[in-house]
């Protein structure tokens, strides 16, 4: 079976053998230098300031909203507009956190929101988070722009696209933050794992604030004296002390030493990743059974899986029969227009309709694009999109 997810990590044996290497080594297991380390060298190979480790991308989505909140960013009732086709914790935590969700439908060739798009909603919005649907973006320069014209604030949800970049800037790096997921299907792995990115001071120490409890530990000595000055809080109360609402979704050093050995490979990860999806879109050109993707606007596309939207359902049950039958292991669209997802139609009253969003979560599907594959899986894949 070419299956969706090839190995727990990139390297598997060399990465195992060193983990083991580092659980007989060690005593100390919860989150210090290990996952300090990994910040550092994250931050740096997403070229942004501050990087912040998380215990998954879901519990980072969920953190930046909150810490976004307790600056006093965002309020309790902003309307915030976001990406339809998405995963499930990247809306949740506005739903969670008193946020009112605007829904915006995607564009068929770039699974992504447009300017054209967000325009129609942007004097409604306090904020747009976006989602770079499995490596791709729309025109993001011309989304910041006037996202910065209308004071509005932009978000990206990176988990699906590390490494991909748009006229030289790496994607997740458009907006305020981004977040990003290390689960043991996407580009690096640390088995479960996340980050959110920032270059705003101010908003990195509410992240480590909010990140463990609401206390101060994590914070540079000299934010840490000023919230204890401000607080009136000495050093030994200073240890229990609690000044913000907060989680608890600390990584483990276990999970920071994988990242440390995984981030070596970044480069190579993504250099495949992007080979690959090179020879998948070029078989998918002119075969007219497929929405065709436009990536000219794009350097590099790195993405863990690659999406296939076909012009009807039933040619997406067609290909979907031929991809299974070939034993090739497929999954919905992430969580297609996840409008029409149980929880959403639970809290949100929405009874827009977004066509494109629609027709990829009843039209489309998706196989895995990993370093992995061998010559023979990508000569099956690239066969059966031909057609």
């Amino acid at each position: 079976m070419i299956k969706l997810i090839k190995s727990s990590f990139h390297r598997e044996a060399d990465t195992k053998r060193a983990l083991a290497d580092f659980v007989l080594s060690h005593d100390v297991f919860s989150m210090t230098e290990q996952c300090a380390a990994f910040e550092t060298a994250f931050a740096a190979k997403q070229e942004r300031a501050h990087a912040v480790f998380v215990a998954n991308g879901s519990a980072a989505n969920l953190l930046l909203i909150q810490a976004l909140l307790n600056q006093g960013t965002l309020r309790r009732g902003d309307r915030v507009g976001f990406s339809a086709l998405t995963w499930p914790t990247n809306v949740m935590p506005l739903i969670q956190l008193g946020l009112e969700p605007v829904a915006l439908d995607c564009e068929l060739d770039t699974l992504n929101v447009s300017p054209e798009t967000f325009e129609a909603h942007i004097s409604q919005c306090k904020a747009l988070w976006l989602t770079n649907v499995l490596g791709f973006c729309d025109d993001l320069v011309a989304l910041r722009s006037r996202c910065e014209e209308r004071g509005v604030l932009l978000l990206e949800d990176n988990c699906e696209a590390l490494g991909s970049r748009m006229h030289g800037t790496l994607l997740g790096n458009f907006g305020a933050a981004s977040t990003f997921s290390f689960f043991v299907g996407h580009h690096l792995s640390t088995i479960e794992g996340g980050m959110v990115c920032t270059d705003d001071e101010e908003l990195y120490h509410q992240l480590l604030v909010a990140r463990a409890h609401g206390w101060d530990r994590s914070l540079p000595a000299t934010a840490r004296a000023a919230l204890r000055a401000e607080a009136g809080v000495d050093d030994f109360y200073a240890k229990y002390t609690f000044y913000d609402l907060a989680y608890n979704v600390r990584p483990t050093e276990i999970n920071g030493f994988i990242g440390n050995q995984q981030i070596r490979y970044w480069d190579e990860i993504v250099q495949r990743r992007a080979s690959n999806f090179a020879l998948f879109h070029a078989a998918m050109t002119g075969n007219d059974d497929f929405h065709q993707l436009d990536v000219s606007h794009m350097d590099c596309v790195s993405n863990f899986a690659m999406p296939v939207v076909c012009r009807t359902p039933q040619l997406a049950e067609k290909y979907r029969a031929a991809f299974e039958a070939a034993d090739v292991e497929i999954r919905p669209v992430i969580a297609g227009d996840v409008t029409q997802q149980p929880f959403y139609r639970k809290y949100v009253k929405d009874d827009a309709g977004r066509p494109h969003a629609r027709l990829v979560h009843t039209a489309g599907f998706y196989f895995g694009n990993n370093p992995e594959l061998t010559d023979d899986e990508l000569a099956t894949l690239r066969e059966l999109l031909r057609g």
